[in-house]
Order: C-alpha cells, then sequence, then structure tokens
C-alpha cells in the first residue's frame, strides 16, 4: 500500500507523540504539559506547512473536536488533565475525522484492556454495577463521582489504567490496520 510522503511525515510525528506519552504515563501516571504543548505545535506547524490555510484549519477542528470531548470526560473525572491535553494534541495531528477513528481504536484497545485489569482485580462485576450506576447518574444530569469515590479517577479507590497507554496502543493498531495491505 502507498502511503504518500505527507501522511508519513504527520504519523511518524503521531507515533512520537504518543509513545513519549504511553513511557511517561506508565512510569510517573502523568502526561507533561511540555509533551502535549509540543505536540499541539507540530500538529499545527506541519499541517499548515503541508496544506496551507486548509491544513491549519484541519489542525484546529482536530484539536477542538478531541479537547471539547476529552475535556467533558475530564469534567465528570473520567479522564486526567494529561489525557485531554494529549489528545488535543493528537488531534491536532490527525484532524476532526481521523481522530474520531483514531478516538474509537482507542476506546475499543483501552477497553479490552481494562477488561483485563478488572478481571485480575476480581472487580468485574462491581464494574458492570458502576457501568450502570455510571449511566444512571449522567442521565439525571448528575456527577457519578460525587456519590462513588471508586467512579473517581483522582481517588485512590478506583481501578485505573494509564490513558496514555491506551492512546499509543490504539494509535499503533490503527496505523498497523492502515498499513497494512488488504488480501
Amino acid at each position: 500500500m502507498y502511503m504518500s510522503p505527507v501522511a508519513t511525515i504527520v504519523q511518524a510525528a503521531l507515533l512520537a507523540l504518543v509513545l513519549t506519552a504511553a513511557v511517561y504515563d506508565f512510569r510517573f501516571r502523568r502526561i507533561p504539559n511540555w509533551l502535549a504543548v509540543t505536540g499541539f505545535c507540530a500538529g499545527l506547524a506541519l499541517n499548515t506547512v503541508l496544506g496551507g490555510w486548509g491544513g491549519l484549519g484541519l489542525s484546529l477542528a482536530g484539536f477542538g473536536a478531541a479537547f471539547g470531548i476529552y475535556f467533558l470526560l475530564y469534567m465528570i473525572h473520567a479522564m486526567g488533565a494529561g489525557d485531554v491535553k494529549l489528545m488535543g494534541a493528537v488531534g491536532s495531528l490527525v484532524g476532526a475525522s481521523n481522530w474520531m477513528v483514531l478516538f474509537a481504536s482507542t476506546a475499543i484497545v483501552g477497553g479490552l484492556a481494562a477488561i483485563v485489569l478488572v478481571i485480575v482485580k476480581g472487580r468485574l462485576r462491581q464494574t458492570f454495577w458502576n457501568i450502570g450506576f455510571i449511566l444512571s447518574e449522567l442521565l439525571h444530569f448528575r456527577a457519578p463521582y460525587m456519590t462513588k469515590d471508586e467512579l473517581d479517577v483522582k481517588s485512590e479507590k478506583a481501578v485505573t489504567l494509564p490513558h496514555g497507554v491506551s492512546i499509543a496502543m490504539g494509535t499503533v493498531v490503527l496505523l498497523y490496520l492502515l498499513w497494512t495491505p488488504v488480501l
């Protein structure tokens, strides 16, 4: 499968960003601001240089979509601030429509990793109950973490997974699928 040099440059920057974030998030359970800001600036610069004003618009739309969706997750304490900033940077690199595909890939891969984690921790039944509780609370416009500490990503009681690792795994899987020719 032929990939344009433009796509290759952006994908290389994307991989560098998410793999570096995964290492930091795994080791320190945080994603540094300098990394997210660098990724955001790289997204703006690369897309502007490679696509002109249209590239800049693509980059800003990607940032807005990613940051906006993840900010909502941050507001209900389902994500950390570093995850929001990292996904904003990822969005600035790939644009809004590509980010939605990457978001789906990250959700699937991260969801599978989370299932394994809760099984290993012996919390599968509690997790399913918590999902129902979260949905009920959100339907009533209440923040689930206000009632149950274990639903706050910042709580010691929460079963957490470094989301930067999930973002990197989802990105790698998606890029592998894009680069692998269909038989």
